[in-house]
This record gives structure tokens, C-alpha cells and sequence, in this order.
């Protein structure tokens, strides 16, 4: 069970400590943030309030065991890493029952993201010794107007202090993406993770706490983004900040100055579907990409633009589908569970009465109860509805039909975000053709947007992020270039 057992240290007085310095602490504060459970909207759980000066403390104590945690050799970090990931995966239950109860998902989805984080952090173990063991070793008289008299060694150093805020809907495999490739890499990291979500990584923190990191590497931070949101993000202990979320990142890109940013934004993932394109594939994968986790998904199918040749018979398969989707509580593996809060259920409607008013098809009655709502699809949207635009991070699909593959492009380049989309069609020179012309940072072809596999770069364009993510380009961002030049008296060449 959460909170106990082995994690009994984490616990008391009824509110989770937050990880500071290797020790597990309650806030000088004597407040607390209290977490509402989706599916009873109720409090479930309350977190430390941290104060600023408990932020200072922290990224004190992440810049002086960084400097300690440098000199580790590779082997040995990747050793702790490995053994993290082992106990993260001994303890998946109580880790999945958090999900279940903080932000709804699925149980047998909550037992799958904890396994997944696991062999995410060994992964990174095993990624980070083969990049970081490589150096390069360059000569001068590659370059025009020089000879061999400078011999340039260079390899890749820690940045230093690693923030990392992850998002509510995989709290866990969104933090230890972030973590695993920031301590193999040499860093030191300081986690603020998402309300909804935060039980759930103070018991992944304790995984690495039990593995026997240094004191003072690994630090979780508890709290309200009013009160440290700001000051975390612009602290001047952080050499580096790995955020994914929504438009909170662009506020961060503005005030976090000359510091390397790695950021997910969300999407609006267009699926374009052809006149040749195999319609039961299609609405298998729609179904999966826009329905899965309730729709809370930076990589959900947001918006269909079919062809209007088939666009009858693709609506009519999709619709046969949604018919079969379960509604209920996470802990009944539901597919469709409520979405995490009830500001977000009422933006989530907001779209759906916007569409409905300006004249949108409901291929289901809306209907809502509490924070749960079930699926709809909506056929014949329009340019000028917002649902057309905007990311609904819920169980709403809209259809907008195109007679021109070059219409689908247009609408899915104009949009703001730029994270993903898919093609579906048999011809693969059009898919090409197509996924070039596509303005987005991954086009997959007849399966639906994910961001997995893990070691896949994962990116997006404009709104929809800066830099790359996946474990190589995580590793690598994470690190900068230090080159070592010897000048050489006379020029030098083997076997001369």
C-alpha cells in the first residue's frame, strides 16, 4: 500500500515529506497542498508546502554533491542507476495504486508506466556509458593553412543542477526520462513534480533513495507553483531546466535566461487519412491514439482530417468502436476514466458547447458526470470552431473533412502546435511526400502518434517545444563539449 511498508518513512501526520539532502522532511511551513482524487473528488492526499528558503537549502546541496557525484566513474553510476530501476520495478503496485487514485489512470496502465520507467532508467544506464565512454580526438592539420602542431581532445562534462518538472498524466516515466540521463551524464537533479502526480513521485524518489545515491543528488520539491514555480524556474543554482507540460513552459522560456531548456508543450496531432487507406487500421489506431488515458495525451490523435470519399465509412467504423469503450473508475481498468480535474472537465465542455453551437455533427450524445466524460466524436467540424485548434486533453475527437491532400496539410502546418501527426494510406511515396511537407517534430506512418519507444527522439515544433527528448538526446543535452588542445613544438605525423 502507498505510504507504508517499506515507504513508511515518506508518511506522517497524514502528509507525504518532501526529499531534501538524503533525509525525508516535513516543511518549516506547517502547510500543506492537498490532492483531489479525479474519480471521487475528494482529498485523497496532501504534499509539504515548501517555502523558498527549503529551495534554497536544496540547490545548495544539489551544486556540492554534483561536484562529488562528477568524479564517479561511469561504471559506478550506471550500477546505482541499474539497481534504482530493479527496485522501482519490486515496488510497482503501491507506485500504480498512487496513479490510480492521483490522476485516474487505468490500473493495469498505472502497473505498465511504473515497469516502463524501470527499464527507461536501465536503458539510460547502459546509453550513457557507451556516449560518455567516447571522447573525440581531432588534429590540426585537417583544417586548410595548418600543420600537425595541435592535438584537440574533447569529451562530454556534466551541466551541473538538472530542474525537472514533469507533467501530471505520467508523472513518473516523465520524471525518471529526465532523471536517468541527468545522473548518468554527472548531474545533480531537483524535481518539482505536478500536483496530481506528486505521491506518486515521492514514491519513485524513495526507489532511488533505497538504491544508495548520494545525499543531496536527488531532491523532490513539494509545493504550489505560486509560491515556488517562479523561484525554482529562475533560481541561479540551475544549469539546465527539462519541463513538460502545457503553456507554463513558455512563460519558463522567457524568464529562465542563457540555460540550456528541454520542453514538451503539447500537440494538436493532426491524422490525415487517404482515399487508399486501410479504414479498419485507421480506426483501430484512432480509437487507441484518441481515446486512450481519456484522451490526456501530449501525443493523442487531436484532430481527424479525412477525405471526404471516405470520410463516411471511416466515421461509421470509429463510431462501432467508441460504442465498445468502457466508462467508470480507474480501478475497473476503464477505458475511459475522468479527467484529472474539474477546471479541466470544464474546458474539455467548453470545446464540445462551442462545436455543438456552430453546428458540429455528435456522433453520441454528451454527456458528463462529475469529472468523467464520455467519448464523442464529432464529424463535420469547421475551421472556425475552436475544437478545430485547440488541445481538449480529453475524450473529444473531432473530423474535418478535406478534398485535398493538400487542405489537410494546410490545416495541420497553420496550426500553433507542431508535435506530431500520422498519415494512413497504402502508398508510400505519398506518405513520404506527405510526412515532409508535415510542419511537425515526428510523422508516423499507418499507426498512431506516441512517444515511445523510449530511446526514439521525441520533439516538437513552435509552440510545441524546444529541443529533443528520448534517451541519446537527453544524455547529450544534457552535457557540453570540453576540449583539451595540446600545442605541439613542431609539427608531428605518425609513421612521417
Amino acid at each position: 500500500m502507498a505510504g507504508t511498508g517499506v515507504f513508511a518513512e515518506i508518511f506522517e501526520d497524514d502528509v507525504y515529506k518532501y526529499y531534501s539532502d538524503g533525509e525525508w522532511k516535513k516543511s518549516s511551513s506547517g502547510k500543506a497542498v492537498s490532492i483531489v482524487n479525479p474519480t471521487t473528488r475528494k482529498t485523497q492526499y496532501k504534499v509539504q508546502a515548501c517555502t523558498q528558503e527549503e529551495v534554497n537549502k536544496v540547490m545548495e546541496s544539489a551544486k556540492s554533491a554534483q561536484k562529488a557525484w562528477a568524479k564517479t566513474p561511469l561504471w559506478k553510476r550506471a550500477e546505482l542507476l541499474h539497481k534504482a530501476a530493479a527496485i522501482l520495478k519490486e515496488h510497482k503496485a503501491p507506485i500504480a495504486e498512487c496513479l490510480v487514485k492521483e490522476i485516474a489512470k487505468p490500473a493495469k496502465d498505472a502497473v505498465t508506466e511504473v515497469v516502463r520507467s524501470g527499464d527507461l532508467v536501465s536503458y539510460c544506464a547502459e546509453e550513457g556509458v557507451r556516449i560518455l565512454g567516447e571522447g573525440k580526438f581531432l588534429v590540426s592539420d585537417s583544417f586548410p593553412g595548418n600543420e600537425r602542431t595541435k592535438y584537440c581532445l574533447s569529451s562530454k562534462i556534466p551541466l551541473g543542477v538538472i530542474l525537472a518538472i514533469p507533467p501530471f498524466n505520467y508523472p513518473v516515466n516523465l520524471a525518471v526520462s529526465k532523471i536517468g540521463p541527468a545522473l548518468i551524464a554527472g548531474n545533480s537533479l531537483v524535481l518539482k513534480p505536478p500536483t496530481q502526480g506528486a505521491v506518486s513521485c515521492l514514491h519513485m524518489v524513495y526507489c532511488f533513495h533505497l538504491a544508495g545515491f548520494p545525499k543531496g543528488l536527488i531532491s523532490c520539491v513539494t509545493g504550489k507553483g505560486s509560491e515556488i514555480g517562479d523561484f525554482l524556474t529562475m533560481h541561479p543554482g540551475v544549469n539546465c531546466i527539462s519541463f513538460t507540460g502545457g503553456d507554463t513552459g513558455i512563460a519558463i522560456s522567457k524568464k529562465a535566461g542563457m540555460i540550456p531548456l528541454q520542453m514538451e508543450l503539447g500537440g494538436k496531432d493532426a491524422c490525415i487519412v487517404l482515399e487508399d487507406a486501410d479504414l479498419d487500421l485507421v480506426a483501430a489506431n484512432v480509437i487507441k491514439g484518441g481515446f486512450s488515458y481519456s484522451g490526456q495525451r501530449c501525443t493523442a490523435v487531436k484532430v481527424i482530417l479525412a477525405m471526404e470519399s471516405i470520410a463516411d465509412a471511416l466515421v461509421e467504423k470509429v463510431n462501432a468502436k467508441v460504442a465498445k469503450l468502457t466508462v467508470g473508475p480507474p480501478e475497473d481498468n476503464c477505458d475511459i476514466t475522468p479527467v484529472v480535474s474539474e477546471s479541466s472537465a470544464n474546458f474539455i465542455e467548453g470545446l464540445v458547447m462551442d462545436a455543438k453551437q456552430k453546428g458540429a455533427t455528435f456522433c453520441q450524445e454528451y454527456r458528463r458526470e462529475g469529472n468523467l466524460i464520455w467519448p464523442v466524436l464529432l464529424d463535420n467540424v469547421r475551421p472556425d470552431m475552436r475544437i478545430a485548434w485547440e488541445e481538449p486533453f480529453g475524450p473529444v475527437l473531432p473530423v474535418i473533412r478535406i478534398n485535398s491532400v493538400e487542405e489537410g496539410i494546410h490545416h495541420c502546418n497553420a496550426s500553433n502546435f507542431g508535435l506530431q501527426g500520422c498519415i494512413f494510406t497504402r502508398d508510400i511515396n505519398k506518405a513520404i511526400l506527405i510526412s515532409d511537407a508535415m510542419e511537425t517534430g515526428t510523422v508516423q506512418i499507418n499507426s498512431a502518434p506516441a512517444r515511445g519507444p523510449d530511446h526514439f527522439p521525441f520533439q516538437g515544433l513552435r509552440d510545441s517545444g524546444i529541443g529533443s527528448q528520448g534517451i541519446t538526446n537527453s544524455i547529450n543535452m544534457m552535457t557540453k563539449i570540453k576540449s583539451t588542445v595540446i600545442n605541439l613544438p613542431t609539427p608531428t605525423y605518425t609513421m612521417g
